[in-house]
């Protein structure tokens, strides 16, 4: 968490976004992917309306990991199902899942939870302000606009471990180059959408 946060935090301020805003993004949406591909939207003077979606598009996992969560969490009281929304991320779920799936019967399910999601949320808050505070005392001509795709590499390559991810990268990498030439970035959206149903289509017929 601790590296791609600080690139993240590196990478908003190189995009343009002022500090503050960078750090009030990191603390309001929580995601550091599609706070990325936001960044570089962004830069770019994207409508709203496409940021919006894209962002849609790469943090619709987070509504399966909730359908998935939900038989283990789903007594609690709302404001404790709203906390535990708020810190789910990707190492969060991983960890929780995995252990209630293996103790089916255990108590203290919502305090395993917080236990893994809290240093998490704290080590990546404090990773990207870094970022941010680095990105702020670099001279303008070292700012570079491309930090964010290479953070999203960098992200991807160890992800490609099986037939569905190696598709979903590829028809994602086709679709953004056929569609590059589309008005308000829609290229960047179609090929998330591209990359989801290839992925999901290859991982059925597996």
């Amino acid at each position: 968490m601790a590296p791609f946060g600080l690139v993240t935090g590196v990478a908003m301020v190189a995009g343009g976004i002022p500090p503050l805003a960078a750090m009030a993004m990191s603390v309001v949406v929580y995601a550091g992917a599609s706070m990325l591909a936001a960044t570089q939207l962004l830069a770019a003077g994207t409508p709203l309306a496409v940021i919006l979606l894209t962002v849609v598009f790469i943090n619709l996992r987070f509504m399966m990991y909730s359908a998935s969560l939900r038989a283990h969490l789903a007594g609690l009281p709302l404001r404790w199902k709203l906390a535990a929304a708020y810190l789910l991320a990707d190492n969060a779920y991983g960890l929780a899942i995995a252990r209630f799936t293996e103790h089916p019967r255990m108590s203290g399910r919502l305090a395993y939870f917080l236990g893994a999601a809290l240093p998490i949320w704290l080590t990546w808050q404090v990773a990207v302000g870094l970022g941010i505070a680095i990105g702020a005392a670099l001279p303008a001509q070292w700012r570079l606009e491309f930090a964010a795709p290479l953070a999203f590499i960098a992200l991807t390559v160890p992800l490609l471990r099986d037939r569905a991810m190696v598709a979903a990268a590829l028809a994602a990498a086709v679709t953004v180059i056929a569609a590059w030439a589309l008005p308000m970035r829609l290229g960047l959206a179609a090929a998330a959408a591209a990359g989801i149903a290839v992925g999901m289509l290859v991982r059925r017929r597996a």
